[in-house]
């Protein structure tokens, strides 16, 4: 039996599940400090976002000599050195059929406030305003959507969208199933569309990916939602370009520095934000819960 690290949460009936199975969790939020102490004395460890599996980190846990399994409670891996970690014998695991249901969600969900200005809406009602004439919005019906990279959540916001009427196109470097809808080059759907969804990995190679040469190339009053990873889209360029205009509204779930102390951008009238919450529903929680007790039982 196996004595897990879970440092970011899990689902509690799964956690139980995990228990009943015979294994000992310690469910507890460490800093990256204590982490480096907790991490040689387990053999599996759980984390979300938070959590960072550095070089550092698999070099404590290859000295404790114990840790054989990370798992990323979530679909992207840009938070654990994956090449690292497998060179040193550590199986790394993620739970990519989770979350792509409640990401797409919430996508879509902020596709129409910004489209309506519903946060700004809301926010000056909260200090009083009664502004009836300043919120003239746009319907996403008959709109274009643009795809930054065409997997699971992907194809679950075009399901989506197109059932509203929007049209889709999507860009992505892979070779991947069209469903019936138009595969672009990256300058094309910055011609075509109204809204851009980015759903594509972080790290190193898409760092900045979208920057000022990108926005300058988009439609004018464009729509972007960000529910990717922070640093796909520079937030300094972002800024940019929603006070030139070029950028009419944004949404963003993720950002450089988590949490963000980039309040420019979080105050910004145009902007909409959530603290990272793409995949934070009952249902998504459960799923993932489920995908790592099937891990655990594969391993231990």
């Amino acid at each position: 039996m196996a004595k897990i690290l879970i440092t970011d949460g899990m689902d509690q009936e799964k956690a139980q599940e995990l228990k009943e199975m015979g294994h000992t969790l310690i469910e507890e939020k460490v800093s990256p400090e204590e982490l480096l102490e907790r991490i040689k004395e387990v053999d599996a460890v759980i984390i979300r976002s938070r959590t960072k599996i550095t070089k550092e980190v698999v070099d404590a846990a290859v000295a404790g000599g114990q840790l054989k399994v990370a798992i990323r409670a979530g679909i992207g891996l840009d938070n654990i050195d994956v090449a690292y970690a497998t060179e040193k014998g550590i199986a790394v695991y993620n739970t990519p059929n989770s979350s792509a249901n409640s990401v797409a969600e919430l996508a879509l969900a902020q596709m129409i406030n910004i489209a309506r200005h519903i946060p700004l809406a809301n926010a000056e009602m909260e200090d009083g305003a009664w502004n009836k004439s300043k919120y003239s919005g746009v319907e996403i019906m008959g709109k274009t959507l643009g795809l930054i990279g065409y997997g699971r959540i992907a194809k679950s916001l075009a399901d989506k969208a197109e059932a509203l009427g929007m049209k889709v196109v999507f860009t992505d470097i892979g070779e991947v199933e069209p469903n019936g809808r138009q595969k672009v080059t990256m300058d094309e759907l910055f011609e075509q569309a109204d809204f851009i969804s980015l759903h594509i990995p972080g790290g190193q190679g898409n760092y900045h990916l979208i920057d000022d040469e990108q926005f300058n190339k988009m439609k004018d009053c464009v729509y972007l939602v960000d529910l990717a990873r922070g640093g796909v889209v520079s937030e300094e360029a972002l800024l940019r370009a929603l006070n030139s205009g070029k950028v009419k509204a944004a949404a963003l779930d993720v950002f450089e520095e988590e949490p963000t102390k980039n309040m420019e951008l979080v105050c910004h009238p145009n902007v909409a934000v959530t603290p990272h919450i793409g995949a934070a529903t009952a249902e998504a929680q459960k799923r993932i819960g489920e995908e790592i007790v099937q891990i655990i039982r594969e391993n231990f």
